[in-house]
Order: structure tokens, then C-alpha cells, then sequence
């Protein structure tokens, strides 16, 4: 292959639309074409100059019009330092072909008699191919457990096999998720659940905070100084405590068994791995067997010593060696018991944690959507309005009464205009990497359980000898000195993930939630107006297509809903279509269905909705 040696052949290559197609090698990737010219990625060097790379990046935008890992409607002649960030030509080339990656066809071998199967398929836009039928909701006589990995919700099942509640399947099946889905969540991470049990709502906030000592020092996105104390460990053994029925070391045990003796990699977290900035360890493909031996080391330590295992002792002090946390922070952390809040919606409650999280954003929106024409206009109105609020005034303190007082709301619904949109102040909107999973049982008790790094394996610091990922939740604090989300020693940050609960009549409705970052409040803002207003059932509301608000305020439209692209921009929006699957969430759902359970797992994900 040879490079392309001029700007007449560039520009004939751009004209023609010259198809890219790379192959998954771990080392290379090939680029090739139609017209018989082309850029030779195979040998780096090749690419002595940038001209080379913005021509590749050109018809990378070609190709696919219109991507969020590269720039919005590129044209030909934009300079390259608005196509490709300022970083060394060889992680461009790589940052690019995994952008292409999501687009291409390349089928993967199958056992079966010659099957050639085209995963890729699995996050190619547009590609869903369904029957015309809605999937089938799950259906329980006394129990179900709705997770986003089969291994979780087979975790869940063993444990209402073994005489469990909803609360020990739910805390048998996170232990599963750190080692399932390391990509998302981990004992390096925070927690959060609402449960219902005998007519009460309990919360929890099992967050933790910045250093005590912070010496000057000021947080970063990601690497050391981006840890806070990992809250999600205390959060199970105080969850255990007050609620289950079984030892919560049975679950840690089976978690460290399937550590050691490996898992077989789901296409979702294949995917969210390849793609990871900061992997701790190598990718692997889909149905491969990854093994993390020291997580389940850690995980048996934590089994035999309960929470003393992580915060005091040898793995604390590891921690604190590998970040800015120290020995201290960690021995010092407790979860909180908090009072949920409440948001009527259609004759339903809404029940959302309190700040540091960002549940009130949903129960703003749902609030200004309530008086609003329905539309989907309307409802991303009423977000960017909702959004804008809770990102200005939440931090790690009382929610401002007056964001869901009804005078307030009334007038920030006059602010909607059925004709045009509003702008949304620029906030620099959370990403997300987070596991969600709810379970209910024959009593009547439910729990909503959301746990989490924050980015893709968090902070992208790993203590050593552990498997412990440390979160970078310390990205959750504003840079801003005047904000109430500021840094300061022992703080919480402000938090991305947030479990659900619906009510009806002051009885259990059930429990549901969506992960995703700054998706999370939209996505409970969807699944609730889908339940309510639609009257879809769980699968079917997990199922619909989702939009989500920006960073900016634009809106991002996943494939099923392209088709309100036009309408959307004529009214003033600033419209991308999604084509990268992840930030639009994973969500799980339990009703009451009379005296039985129905639910559903959202199928961007790899789990199911598991009945006993």
C-alpha cells in the first residue's frame, strides 16, 4: 500500500467517499480502498505529515456523517486541529480507528457448522432488526431480580433459592457486578439504594468524600488526586446489617469464585472495554474469558473480615500509597441513612436520594412536564430546564427547597414555548460508568440499587495487588470557587447515580432505575413518563427510544427516534444523532402486578429479569 502523494489525489479520495474498513488486530489496522489509493496505517511512519491524518479524519466524517467521537458534520477543509485533539499521531490513529470500529462489518466465527456471526452489528446504528412485536416482560409469582449481567441475576436467584430476601439477592448479585462488569462498577467505587420494607422508605447514601488533608492541592479528572473514599463496601455490610436474611459473605464468595476461575465477556462490556481510555487491563473480545485473581483475593478478605478488609489494614494503606487519600480518610467513612424525596407524577410518587446525587433533576422535570402540551418538545424542555437548575444548586448539602416549590416551577414552565427552544446555561455535564440493578420478593420488600466508578474503570488507578479500581469521583466537583459544589477536605462530590422507587397510594408500586452519568435523571424522567402516561409495561418502557440533553444543550437522538430530527431543528434544536450505544444508559424495572411481579431488563444491556 502506499501513501497518497498530493493534493489532487486527496481531493478526489474525499470527493469519491473512498470506504474505510478496519480489521480488530491488536496492534494494527489496515486501511483500505475502492479507488487504489490509500493511507498506509499498517506502517505508522508512513504518515510523516499531519496532511496524511486530516485526510484519514475526513473521510472517516464522510463515511459517517455524523458520530460523538468525531466532531458533528466534519467537512473536507476544516483544520486539523478542529478534527484531531493535539496528542501523538499514533493514539490519533488509534482513537480513529476505534471511532470507525463501531461502523464496520466483520463477522466473528461461530462453532456452529460454518455460522459467521456479525457482532458489531450489536452497536451499529439502525441496525436492530425486530419483529414488529414488543419483547415480553417478566412475569413472577413471589420474586424477580432485573440486573444487567446474566451471572448478576443467576447471583440474585441462588440467593432467593437459598431462603434470601430481596435485599440478599440484591447484595449477592452487586458482588457478582464488580467482577462481571469491571468496566462500570467495583469495591473501589460508591453505592446508593432505596428499599422498601414493611411500609417504610429507607435511603442510603453510600457515597464517599475527598481527602481530609487536601494540602493545597486541587482535583483532577482522573489519576490519583480524581479518588474519593470508596463508600460501596460499607454500603453492602450496612444494607446486610439492618436488612438481609443471609450471610452477605455467601455472596462474596461466589463473586471471588468466578474472579478466579474467569468470566466469559459479554458483547456490552466487550464493547465499553475496548473502548476505555485508561484500561487497566487488555480488552477482551466477545464470549473470551478474562480472569481477575487479585480482585478475588480481595473479595475473599473481604468475606472472612467484613469492611475492616478495605478500610483499615493492609489493603487501606495500599489505597492511600496509590492516591491522595490517606490511611485515616478511609478508617473514617460511614454511610448515611437519608429521607428520600418526593415527587407526585400522573397519581404515581416518585421517589428519588436526596443531594450529593442528582436524582432531583428527574423530579424537577417530571414536575414542569406535568403542566407542559405533551410533546416530545416539551419533555426535553422540561430536562434542560430541570438540569440546568440541579447542576447551578446541588452539592453536598439540603436540596434548596424552593427548586421543587410549585411557584417555582410554575414559573420556570413559563420559560417553555411550544414554537421554540430555550437555552440551557453551559454546565459541564457528568459521563458515567454505573451498574443498576432493583429485586423484590414474596414479602413485599423491594430495593433499588445503583453502584459505580463514575468513568470507565474510574480514576484509572489501580491499588496495587488488589484488583481495587479507584473511582475518580473527585471529578464531580466543580472547579469554580464560588460554587456550592466546590472542593473542600472531607466533602462528597456531586453524584451522578441515582436509584428509584415508585409509589402508589402510600403502598410499594416498585422499583426502577436507569445508569448512564448525566443520563440517569433522563432516563427515570423516560421510563416514568412512559409508565404513567403510555401505559407501557416495564421491557416495553426500557425498550422505547431515549433522547438525552448535552453538555451544551443539544440533543441527542438514538436511532428509533432520527426521525424527529427535522422537526426538532425547525423549533430551534440543536439535534446529533447517537451513534454510540453506551451513553444512552441501561435500565431494570419491577411493578406490582396484583399479587404477582412484572419487569423487565433494558436490552442495551446483557442481562435479563430473573422469576422465582
Amino acid at each position: 500500500m502506499r501513501a497518497v502523494e498530493d493534493d489532487k489525489q486527496r481531493e478526489l479520495l474525499v470527493r469519491d467517499e473512498t470506504m474505510l474498513i478496519s480489521r480488530r488486530d491488536e496492534k494494527r489496522a489496515a486501511f483500505l480502498e475502492r479507488s487504489g489509493d490509500a493511507l498506509d496505517l499498517e506502517h505508522p511512519a508512513a504518515l510523516e505529515h499531519d496532511v496524511d491524518l486530516v485526510l484519514l479524519v475526513r473521510l472517516l466524517a464522510i463515511r459517517l456523517r455524523r458520530d460523538q467521537d468525531v466532531d458533528a458534520d466534519l467537512e473536507p477543509r476544516r483544520p486539523v486541529h478542529h478534527l484531531v485533539p493535539a496528542t501523538p499521531l499514533d493514539k490519533r490513529l488509534a482513537r480513529l480507528v476505534d471511532v470507525e470500529r463501531v461502523h464496520r462489518v466483520e463477522r466473528t466465527p461461530c462453532d456452529a457448522r460454518g455460522v459467521q456471526l456479525d457482532l458489531d452489528a450489536l452497536f451499529r446504528p439502525g441496525a436492530g432488526v425486530t419483529s414488529g412485536w414488543r419483547r415480553m416482560p417478566a412475569v413472577a409469582g413471589e420474586a424477580m431480580i432485573a440486573t444487567s449481567h446474566p451471572l448478576a441475576t443467576r447471583a440474585g436467584l441462588r440467593a432467593f433459592a437459598s431462603g434470601g430476601n430481596a435485599v440478599d439477592a440484591a447484595l449477592a448479585a452487586a458482588a457478582v457486578l464488580t467482577v462481571a462488569e469491571p468496566t462500570d462498577n467495583g469495591i473501589g467505587g460508591d453505592a446508593f439504594a432505596l428499599v422498601w420494607r414493611a411500609g417504610t422508605l429507607h435511603g442510603l447514601n453510600g457515597s464517599g468524600r475527598s481527602p481530609a488533608n487536601l494540602g493545597g492541592l486541587r482535583h483532577e479528572e482522573h489519576g490519583p488526586r480524581s479518588v474519593t473514599v470508596p463508600g460501596a463496601v460499607r454500603a453492602w455490610f450496612d444494607l446486610a446489617e439492618r436488612f438481609a436474611s443471609l450471610p452477605l459473605e455467601q455472596g462474596l464468595a461466589h463473586a471471588a469464585d468466578l474472579a478466579e476461575n474467569g468470566v466469559a465477556c459479554t458483547p456490552r462490556i466487550s464493547d465499553k472495554w475496548g473502548r476505555a481510555e485508561r484500561p487497566p487491563w487488555p480488552a477482551p473480545l466477545v464470549g473470551e474469558r478474562y480472569r481477575l485473581p487479585e480482585l478475588a483475593t480481595t473479595l475473599r478478605r473481604l468475606a472472612a473480615d467484613g469492611p475492616d478488609a478495605l478500610y483499615r489494614g493492609e489493603i487501606a494503606s495500599t489505597i492511600a500509597s496509590a492516591c491522595w487519600l490517606s490511611e485515616d480518610d478511609l478508617a473514617g467513612h460511614r454511610s448515611e441513612w437519608v429521607e428520600p424525596l418526593r415527587q407526585s407524577y400522573g397519581g404515581v410518587e416518585v421517589c428519588e436520594l436526596p443531594p450529593n446525587g442528582q436524582g432531583a433533576a428527574a423530579l424537577i422535570a417530571l414536575a414542569l412536564y406535568q403542566g407542559l402540551e405533551p410533546s416530545l418538545h416539551s419533555q426535553i424542555e422540561a430536562m434542560k430546564l430541570a438540569l440546568a437548575d440541579v447542576y447551578a444548586y446541588v452539592a453536598d448539602e439540603p436540596l434548596p427547597r424552593f427548586l421543587l416549590d410549585a411557584a417555582h416551577i410554575a414559573e420556570r414552565r413559563a420559560e417553555v414555548h411550544a414554537d421554540s427552544a430555550v437555552r440551557m446555561v453551559p454546565s459541564a455535564l457528568p459521563r458515567g460508568g454505573t451498574t443498576y440493578l432493583c429485586a423484590v420478593d414474596r414479602e413485599g420488600t423491594a430495593i433499588s440499587l445503583i453502584q459505580s466508578l463514575y468513568e470507565t474503570f474510574g480514576s484509572g488507578v489501580v491499588a496495587p495487588g488488589t484488583g481495587v479500581v479507584l473511582q475518580n469521583r473527585a471529578a464531580g466537583f466543580s472547579h469554580d470557587d464560588e460554587h456550592p459544589n466546590r472542593l473542600s477536605p472531607g466533602k462528597r462530590p456531586f453524584h451522578t447515580i441515582i436509584p428509584g422507587m415508585l409509589l402508589s397510594a402510600g403502598e410499594l408500586l416498585g422499583p426502577f432505575g436507569v445508569m448512564g452519568g448525566a443520563m440517569q435523571p433522563q432516563g427515570h424522567f423516560q421510563v416514568v413518563r412512559g409508565l404513567v402516561d403510555d401505559g407501557l409495561d416495564p421491557q416495553a418502557a426500557l425498550d422505547a427510544p431515549r433522547w438525552r440533553v448535552g453538555d451544551d444543550g443539544a440533543v441527542h437522538l438514538e436511532p428509533g427516534l432520527w426521525a424527529e430530527e427535522a422537526r426538532l431543528r425547525a423549533l430551534g434544536h440543536v439535534v446529533h444523532r447517537g451513534t454510540v450505544q453506551h451513553p444512552f444508559g441501561v435500565g431494570q424495572a419491577i411493578l406490582r402486578l396484583g399479587d404477582a411481579w412484572i419487569g423487565g431488563s433494558d436490552g442495551r444491556g446483557d442481562g435479563f429479569a430473573g422469576v422465582v
